[in-house]
């Protein structure tokens, strides 16, 4: 019976050893992927510029979108191996209210790995018909993502879901990035930020 106990109690001391270990806490850490805080521009900063193609091979330029009107950004999360119900469903609202953003350039970045990128954003689009000041561009190997510090490094993710709201001086006036994949900024809000006056 002492034997037993001894067995045990060391059978337990071993345990409690084997999960207060650093390597047991970072792995549980890393099962968290989407709570590590990225690091996007902040409101106030100049937003870096950028240069990514449409399907149709045009290139949009932030500093050229910005230079008559303020810009919207939505970073959806693109090709993480499916397409995300929830970014079609941001994408449609704003196509439903794109009278009201008629004086705005708004741009819809779809990242992932290169490699049938293309393809994967026509799926994506499906019938869905943009008006000639929303740009629907890719972001092959996530060079945009990366430079603006919204990649996602998790298996089956992208890029954290993003709304920016940029002015004509190419300040950031908003800015939302979610460590989920709900919580999309609505186009109600963003309509809020761009009835204010620049600063």
């Amino acid at each position: 019976m002492r034997i037993r106990t001894e067995t045990v109690g060391i059978f337990l001391l071993l345990s409690i050893a084997t999960f207060s270990t650093p390597a047991f806490a970072q792995g549980r850490r890393q099962a968290q992927p989407g709570k590590e805080p990225p690091h996007p521009p902040k409101v106030g900063e100049q937003a870096p510029d950028f240069e990514l193609k449409t399907l149709g091979g045009d290139i949009v330029s932030l500093e050229k979108l910005t230079e008559d009107s303020p810009v919207v950004i939505l970073v959806l999360r693109g090709w993480p191996g499916y397409q995300c119900p929830i970014c079609n469903r941001q994408v449609g609202e704003f196509l439903n209210k794109q009278s009201d953003f008629a004086d705005v350039q708004l741009v819809m970045i779809y990242p992932g790995p290169a490699d049938l990128l293309a393809e994967h954003a026509k799926e994506f689009q499906g019938a869905k018909s943009f008006p000639d000041n929303f740009h629907y561009v890719i972001d092959p190997d996530y060079k945009f993502t990366n430079a603006w510090g919204l990649r996602w490094e998790a298996t089956r993710e992208t890029a954290y879901p993003s709304t920016f709201v940029i002015g004509r001086d190419r300040k950031i006036l908003f800015g939302q990035t979610v460590v989920s994949h709900r919580d999309r900024v609505n186009a109600s809000t963003v309509l809020e930020v761009l009835a204010k006056p620049e600063p």
